[in-house]
C-alpha cells in the first residue's frame, strides 16, 4: 500500500534531530587485531567484550585508543537490529533498539504496517515501522540490564514520527517500563499535542541500574479506544543514561 511517503527525503534527519538519534553508524570494514594493547589514558566501558560478541563487523583493537573511538562512534549488533556506543561525555554504555528488534502487534500484515529504510549514512540503512492503518496499537521491547553501566541512572525513550495524514489519535497513548525486580511505571501521553513530521522523544520511564540484573520490559500501546490509526513512524528505542 502505497503511503505518499519520499523516504529519501522524509526520512532524513536535520542537524537538530541528529542530537535524539544515536551517533552515526560504524565504519564496516575495520579489521579484528590481536590483545588490545593496554593504556592509561582510556577506561574501557562495562561488559563491552560480551557486548562485541554481538557486532555485526569486526572491531579494531589494536590499541585501545582505536577501540574506544570506535565504541563511541557506534557498533551495530545483530544483523543491524541494535546499536551499542558509549557517550564520550558520561563514558556510560548506551544503546538503540530498532524497530525489527521489537515486537509489534500486526507488524508482518501489510495492510496494517510498512517497512520503509531509514537513511543514517551513504551505505548504512535501517528499517523502520510505519503504521497505516490499526485500531490495535501494541509495541513491546525487552532489554537485560547486564549490559547497562552499574550505579547510572538510565532513561528509556521510544524515538518516533507523526507523520501526516495521521488520525485516531485523539486518545491519549499508554507507556509503561517494568523493571526486572517487578516495579512499574506508568503514564499517558498526548500524541494531538506533539509535533508532526520530525523524530521526536516518548519517554517510557527511568530507573538506577542496581547490582542485581534481569530483563526489563517497555511498551506502547493504545487499544481500548478502537479508534482506527494511522501516520506513527517507530525508529526505536533508546537506553541512555540520563543528563
Amino acid at each position: 500500500m502505497g503511503t505518499g511517503w519520499s523516504q529519501d527525503e522524509d526520512l532524513q534527519p536535520t542537524e537538530e534531530q541528529r542530537e535524539l538519534w544515536p551517533p552515526g553508524p560504524p565504519q564496516n570494514n575495520v579489521r579484528e587485531s590481536g590483545a588490545t594493547r593496554i593504556s592509561t589514558d582510556v577506561k574501557l566501558p562495562h561488559n563491552y567484550e560480551e557486548i562485541l560478541k554481538d557486532a555485526d563487523a569486526s572491531v579494531d583493537k589494536s590499541s585501545t585508543e582505536k577501540l574506544y573511538d570506535q565504541l563511541c562512534t557506534g557498533v551495530l549488533l545483530n544483523q543491524n537490529r541494535k546499536k551499542y556506543w558509549v557517550d564520550r561525555n558520561s563514558k556510560k554504555n548506551c544503546f538503540m533498539l530498532y524497530a525489527r528488534d521489537l515486537s509489534i502487534t500486526w507488524a508482518e500484515n501489510k495492510s496494517n504496517w510498512h517497512w520503509p529504510l531509514i537513511k543514517e549514512s551513504s551505505d548504512v540503512s535501517f528499517a523502520a515501522a510505519e503504521l497505516l492503518n490499526v485500531c490495535w496499537l501494541e509495541v513491546h521491547g525487552r532489554f537485560n540490564t547486564v549490559n547497562l553501566t552499574p550505579g547510572t541512572t538510565y532513561e528509556v525513550t521510544f524515538v518516533v514520527m507523526l507523520k501526516d495524514p495521521a488520525y485516531g489519535w485523539d486518545l491519549p497513548v499508554n507507556l509503561r517500563l517494568i523493571l526486572a525486580d517487578g516495579s512499574r511505571q506508568e503514564h499517558k501521553e498526548n500524541m494531538m499535542e506533539k509535533p508532526r513530521g520530525k523524530w521526536i522523544e516518548v519517554p517510557a520511564g527511568e530507573f538506577e541500574t542496581l547490582p542485581e540484573n534481569g530483563d526489563m520490559e517497555f511498551s506502547l500501546y493504545e487499544y481500548e479506544g478502537g479508534m482506527w490509526k494511522r501516520g506513527l513512524v517507530i525508529k526505536g528505542v533508546v537506553i541512555r543514561p540520563k543528563d
